[in-house]
């Protein structure tokens, strides 16, 4: 079992400006087959984006997603976690927080991202979460998830 947040976070992160449109978000999470983006200015976390944010603060009250930005919709000012700081942090502050999902930030920048399905497959890799962690997402007819 690593000890350290950064043997088990997903290396690099995907973000978008602040003035980005839920579009071009939205866009983006597809070609890279993800659910979230960072939301970052001058190399600072502002917010998390999710593809539940975009549906369930936009899309579902009828708001043009060509015309609102990530950073109106985004949840803003997330919790944040170092790459050096204890796999056991990680998950007190899932716990303490009530998310998924936390964005590694190194000197103010945006790293990494560890996932309950990170931990679950370092700590328990025969555990479902960890098995649903490894399996391929579902694509969408004209998709691919490759």
């Amino acid at each position: 079992m690593a000890d350290f947040v950064r043997d088990v976070m997903t290396p690099g992160v995907v973000t978008v400006r602040p003035d980005a449109s839920l579009v071009e978000a939205a866009q983006l999470m597809r070609a890279q087959d993800i659910g979230d983006v960072l939301v970052a200015g001058d190399h600072q976390v502002i917010g998390v984006l999710t593809d539940r944010d975009i549906t369930l603060r936009a899309v579902a009250d009828g708001i043009d997603p060509l015309t609102v930005s990530a950073q109106a919709v985004c949840t803003p000012n997330p919790v944040v976690i170092g790459p050096g700081d204890a796999v056991s942090a990680a998950v007190a502050l899932m716990r303490d927080n009530a998310v998924r999902r936390l964005p590694v930030v190194e000197d103010g920048r945006p790293v990494g991202m560890v996932s309950i399905g990170d931990i679950a497959m370092d700590q328990d890799p025969e555990s479902a979460l960890a098995d649903i962690s490894r399996a391929e997402p579902d694509s969408w007819p004209g998709t691919s998830s490759a």
